[in-house]
């Protein structure tokens, strides 16, 4: 595979295809990225920081003292990147375009460094109507109007942020677009009993689906969407009897709904952008929640019962954020604000004797915000600039009470300010 895709970047500069008197070929854009950042407190992330999402609970000694009020420095450059734009002649009446990309961000932690695969699609467009087959972003997460923050949570866990494998169907109705999605899970997963992974989704026999309606001028770009997701989490079920252990095969899924909506207006001087989302199971947003088992079916089998299935709740998250800049080519100034809600389950969890059975993102968190300042400067080809973040999680602590839905009542907020510094060069 690593020689197939080193024989793509070094020979497709060199193939050259003649229709109708135009080029086609690969073209290399990207850019060099450096970021230096400092956080005032233990943060949850991931490679080493890099991407933030929120802070870290506090985790008293024997002393009282929260161990996770320390800070930290750190300079990376693994965002750098590179992206081949691929054109070629037309098919079936459609143009034909490609695009590879990737970024030195690796998969794990421990990969860090590592090339990445970011996106990877061949899209076939006619005058009217779009198919674009590969790896992109996911529907919910709208290129169009995103938050332009230099740190590269991209405003996660208040934005929906994952890439996921897809076949994206676009008709365009004048202004109007509708588009629909049908996509799996690859970098960006689901949680589940064994973890974080792609198996819960791909065991549903069922791709995650998205429709989107919306409308785009010079100006103003505004639309609505709805997600739909099932998952599979246990393909057997196993109880521990007193005579002998049980395997009985699973047969529930776990499935949430989830509905957003956007604005973007753009007039000359600055451009405002919102986005509010009312969603189940985000986990593989990189956002915050997740499911929990809710309800437990039992069969007798050799003289003793076990388990034979598992109900399932969806944890109901309310996220929505402003992002605000000015125009200037050379000088721009933002601002980004998130606020994220955890609304519990939609059904009450099922009181296990050894502790509840919940696959989330921040279940112990009541809600979360962030402001974000920002300067943009560019000369040129290079950019210098300086953000400062500071986020809020409200977790459950020792005087918080939960109730049966999972909604925390009197939790206690934790934050971070991190100062980012973000220096780029753009090919």
């Amino acid at each position: 595979m690593k020689r197939i895709i080193i024989f793509l970047f070094i020979a497709l500069p060199l193939i050259s295809l003649t229709q109708d008197k135009k080029k086609f070929g690969i073209k290399f854009h990207g850019f060099v990225k450096t970021d230096i950042f400092f956080d005032t407190r233990q943060t949850v992330d991931a490679r080493e920081g890099h991407f933030l999402l929120y802070p870290k609970n506090e985790d008293l000694d024997a002393l009282g003292t929260d161990i996770n009020a320390a800070s930290k420095f750190n300079i990376l450059a693994i965002q750098t990147r590179i992206k081949g734009v691929i054109t070629g002649p037309d098919i079936w009446g459609a143009k034909t375009s490609g695009l590879i990309e990737g970024a030195f961000f690796g998969n794990i932690g421990t990969d860090i460094n590592g090339f990445r695969l970011r996106h990877a699609f061949v899209k076939l467009a006619w005058p009217k109507t779009e198919l674009l087959i590969g790896q992109y972003w996911h529907p919910m997460f709208v290129t169009g109007c995103f938050p332009g923050t230099v740190s590269f949570n991209t405003g996660a866990p208040f934005e929906p942020f994952a890439r996921n494998p897809q076949v994206r169907f676009t008709k365009k109705f004048g202004k109007v677009n509708l588009i629909a999605t049908a996509l799996e899970q690859v970098d960006f997963v689901s949680a589940g009993p064994y973890g974080a992974s792609r198996k819960y989704l791909i065991n549903s026999a069922m791709p995650e689906f998205d429709l989107r309606l919306e409308y785009k001028s010079e100006k103003f770009y505004a639309g609505a969407g709805a997600n739909y997701k099932r998952l599979k989490p246990l393909l057997s079920i196993r109880t521990i009897g007193t005579n002998e252990t049980i395997s009985l095969k699973a047969k529930d899924y776990a499935s949430g709904m989830s509905y957003y909506g956007f604005v973007k207006i753009a007039p000359k001087p600055v451009t405002i952008k919102l986005y509010g989302i009312y969603g189940q199971m985000l986990y593989s947003m990189t956002m915050l929640g997740g499911y929990a088992v809710s309800g437990v079916d039992s069969t007798l089998v050799s003289g003793e019962y076990a388990y034979s299935g598992f109900d399932y709740t969806p944890i109901n998250t309310l996220s929505f954020w402003l992002d605000f800049n000015t125009n200037g080519k050379k000088l721009k100034v933002g601002l980004f604000a998130g606020y994220s809600k955890n609304l519990g389950t939609s059904d009450k969890e099922y009181d296990f004797p050894d502790g509840d059975r919940i696959y989330a993102r921040g279940a112990n968190i009541a809600y979360a915000y962030r402001i974000a300042p920002r300067l943009i400067y560019n000369i040129g080809k290079f950019r210098i600039a300086p953000e400062l973040e500071y986020t809020v999680a409200a977790y459950a602590v020792k005087d918080s009470t939960t109730d049966e839905f999972g909604v925390i009542s009197n939790p206690k907020e934790i934050g971070n300010f991190r100062v980012l510094l973000g220096a780029y060069f753009f090919f």
